[in-house]
């Protein structure tokens, strides 16, 4: 098993580590949570790394889907990028794109409104402006939730 980077200065059981230098270092598995014994208290500590919270890069996703279409990868990404065009031009001239199964993309006013500045107390007025949002499918979240 792999041991990560995080140590702690606490003195913990005499089974549960290492001994350096007159104090007890120690480290908790890699992509895992533990606790650590703290006085008479239990501290859990969450580690999240990249690793467990890793995103699809764009390769990766051209890779997936190259092979399970059984196009080239080059194919794919002419495709991919079709959909990107065509989803701004959809979107600036209709205000809408939607993508079964996943969402749509959707174009909104905001109002203006009176706003504050956090540091000064001061009224400020936030001016309207456009947005874009992507609302969720029901079946998408349904498939993910």
């Amino acid at each position: 098993m792999t041991r990560s980077l995080v140590r702690s200065q606490v003195r913990p059981p005499k089974d549960f580590g290492w001994h350096r230098g007159g104090v007890h270092t120690f480290s908790l598995p890699l992509y895992s949570a533990g606790s650590i014994l703290v006085g008479n208290r239990s501290k859990v500590i969450n580690k999240l790394t990249k690793k467990d919270m890793s995103k699809m890069t764009k390769s990766a996703i051209l890779n997936e889907l190259a092979e399970k279409t059984g196009l080239k990868r080059k194919e794919v990404q002419s495709v991919i990028d079709g959909l990107v065009e065509l989803a701004y031009k959809q979107v600036k001239t209709n205000g809408v794109f939607p993508i079964h199964g996943i969402g749509k993309l959707v174009k909104v006013n905001r109002k203006a409104r009176m706003g504050r500045n956090p540091a000064t107390g001061a009224e400020i007025k936030i001016p309207a402006k456009t947005v874009v949002k992507f609302r969720v499918a029901k079946a998408a979240k349904e498939a993910v939730l």
